[in-house]
């Protein structure tokens, strides 16, 4: 009897833990869910409201006007050259400097870490930072100013030496027999084999670029606007929209449903990002965690 109670306690713990989580999951989903449907749905239509799960007048007008227009396949090229090539930059970038001070013998390493610290609870200000990159580094208008501001990020290379310090000495003590040099150990041994904190970091600034629009409008110019900037642009613009639709042959088309479909465009690509990189950041999130 008492295996059986404790066997229908756990049996509805059970089922009232999927309830939860199944409507935990839903009311997290449903939004998102619901601006693609809108965003699918014919702008006439849905001006109406009453859409839930499915569009009752189908219509891609919204993202035939999206496409239409000349800046947004800009800030697609901008936007993914800057994911790639920042992030693949910044984890190099950070993970040498990580690799550095993870080993106790360097010389100054301490003031190496002291130094990189300090700017987690300093900060020059926003001036200050405009007119290094603008009048000192002369970035304003260049694509490296979405590049060089971000190569480096405290927080991360913390995560990353926290990783490399439970990397197995004796593998680098035998490549070090071997012959190998300090930069051949690092590319061939320590990178390939810290793939999750890799992609750990590699999400995070693969997120953070894909999301900034701020550097752009500071720095950027026409040629170098971002997806995020003319969502910005879109969501805060009072202006109808109707003139601009009806002269490029969309007149159903609202500016709410601009503003929604353009959302889904500039969020889709990044969502789906996530599954590639999920089994390695689940792995990365938990470095320094456990101890055994």
């Amino acid at each position: 009897m008492l295996y059986r109670a404790e066997s229908w306690k756990e049996k509805s713990f059970d089922v009232v833990n999927v309830l939860v989580l199944l409507l935990l999951c839903f009311v997290t989903l449903y939004p998102f869910w619901n601006i693609l449907v809108s965003s699918f749905n014919d702008p006439t239509d849905a001006a109406r409201g009453g859409i839930t799960f499915w569009p009752r007048v189908f219509s891609v007008d919204n993202y035939a006007m999206v496409f239409q227009d000349d800046r947004m396949i800009r800030a697609f090229v901008v936007t993914i050259s800057r994911t790639l090539i920042g992030t693949a930059a910044a984890v190099l970038f950070t993970a040498a400097f990580a690799y550095g001070v993870s080993k106790t013998e360097l010389l100054g390493r301490r003031l190496f870490l002291m130094l990189a610290i300090v700017t987690m609870y300093f900060s020059g200000g926003i001036i200050p930072t405009y007119l290094l990159i603008a009048k000192f580094l002369h970035l304003k208008g260049h694509f490296l100013v979405y590049i060089i501001p971000g190569l480096f990020n405290v927080f991360n290379a913390i995560i990353m030496m926290t990783f490399f310090r439970g990397l197995p000495k004796e593998v680098e003590e035998s490549a070090k027999i071997d012959g190998a040099s300090d930069l051949r150990i690092f590319f061939r041994i320590i990178l390939s084999v810290s793939k999750p904190v890799l992609a750990t970091i590699a999400l995070y600034n693969g997120v953070s670029h894909w999301n900034a629009w701020y550097d752009a409008m500071l720095y950027g110019n026409d040629g170098l606007v971002t997806l995020q900037l003319i969502l910005m642009q879109i969501v805060n613009s009072n202006s109808n929209v109707s003139v601009l639709a009806a002269n490029l042959g969309f007149g159903s088309v609202t500016s709410q449903s601009l503003k929604l479909a353009t959302m889904v465009v500039t969020t889709v690509p990044i969502v789906f990002a996530y599954p590639f990189v999920q089994k390695y950041f689940v792995q990365g999130v938990m470095i320094g965690s456990v101890k055994g």
